[in-house]
């Protein structure tokens, strides 16, 4: 499948997540990440998420895809992250 992940967390923790993310997706831009994914690695990605977030304070956004087949992707500006991945 293909997910983009989206997150939002406080400034201690948010270095975590950033590392937990970049072992699963390929980062985009600042606390945005994309990429094919198995489900058994999206379930390992959420779990390790949920124990580095406060429920109470971060939010993280999961949009999941069957396939990128009928996606489009246009950045306007600048280019962040690793391109050579990405759809």
């Amino acid at each position: 499948m293909f997910v983009i992940l989206v997150y939002d967390f406080r400034e201690r923790r948010v270095a975590k997540a950033l590392k937990i993310s970049r072992k699963y997706l390929n980062w985009v831009q600042n606390s945005v990440f994309e990429g094919e994914i198995s489900k058994s690695n999206y379930v390992k990605l959420k779990k390790e998420l949920e124990r580095v977030m406060d429920s109470e304070e971060d939010s993280v956004i999961f949009y999941t895809f069957r396939s990128t087949k009928y996606s489009k992707r246009e950045i306007l500006g600048v280019e962040k992250g690793n391109v050579d991945n990405i759809i």
